[in-house]
């Protein structure tokens, strides 16, 4: 695809934005391509979310197999299964994130 192909898409969806009643944003977009708050840092919050529920189901894991006290099995086996939902969550977002970009960049220029 084109950068002016690109550049026109982009015009007609500022266009849609507008007249839908969406305000455009405040500046430029940062270096790294999204505004602070934009679809970047959320996408890495996200991650982060998943990251930390797995981190925690495999610390109770650890802590339940060491015999450590106050750490129930119920406990372990619901934080695991969230850390599990988070993870396929996550995985599907991916799928569509790419299905998306695959189709995108086969439009015709």
């Amino acid at each position: 695809m084109s950068i002016s192909a690109i550049e026109s898409v982009l015009q007609q969806m500022r266009a849609t934005a507008l007249q839908a009643g969406f305000a455009p944003p405040a500046g430029p977009a940062s270096a790294a391509g999204a505004e602070p708050g934009g679809f970047a840092a959320e996408l890495k919050r996200s991650i982060d979310n998943i990251s930390g529920a797995q981190q925690k189901a495999y610390g109770q894991a650890e802590a339940f197999e060491l015999g450590k006290p106050g750490v129930a099995l119920n406990d372990v086996m619901v934080d695991l299964q969230k850390a599990n939902v988070a993870f396929q969550t996550g995985l599907q977002v991916r799928n569509r994130l790419v299905a998306a970009y695959q189709e995108v960049m086969n439009l015709p220029a």
